[in-house]
């Protein structure tokens, strides 16, 4: 698999900080949203495999308190697990996305890498020449839901 080498955006450090300012549970809401936004790359690849929605819904579910950190945990593996075994490069990140998703509610600092993965799945999918474009509006719609989903809270 060749990837292409993204550039990532001037607001990738305004999301660092904000994520900062937040709650846990709106940040595994947030992950969840950044995943579940570029799922259909990986959906469009591999129509029988869930695991990459099984760990975006996981997620979700800690939320309300129907699962364990443990079971989200476990599906955040499998999720991984989906991505390895894909040679689609967005399909891949896509997968990824929604494995840290699910692995931030275990850990926190996975928040980021969910949305840095749903970034890198936009980059990966588009033309080369239509590539930093393309992160630079996923990027934006990232920082605009999370100020929509907790805003300042700190």
């Amino acid at each position: 698999m060749v990837e292409k080498k993204i550039v990532d955006t001037k607001i990738s450090k305004s999301i660092a900080e904000l994520v900062n300012k937040q709650d846990h549970r709106i940040l595994v809401l947030w992950a969840t949203d950044c995943a579940e936004h570029v799922l259909p790359y990986f959906e469009e690849n591999h129509p029988k495999d869930n695991r990459p929605r099984k760990a975006i819904e996981a997620g979700r579910a800690w939320v309300q308190g129907e699962i364990t950190i443990s079971e989200a945990r476990s599906a955040a593996f499998a999720s991984h697990a989906a991505a390895r075994d894909i040679n689609h490069a967005a399909a891949c990140a896509s997968a990824r996305a929604a494995g840290h998703a699910a692995a931030t509610v275990h850990v926190v600092s996975h928040a980021v890498h969910a949305a840095t993965y749903a970034a890198k799945a936009v980059a990966y999918a588009a033309e080369t020449f239509d590539a930093k474009a393309n992160t630079s509006k996923e990027r934006n719609w990232q920082f605009q839901h999370l100020l929509e989903l907790g805003g300042n809270q700190k």
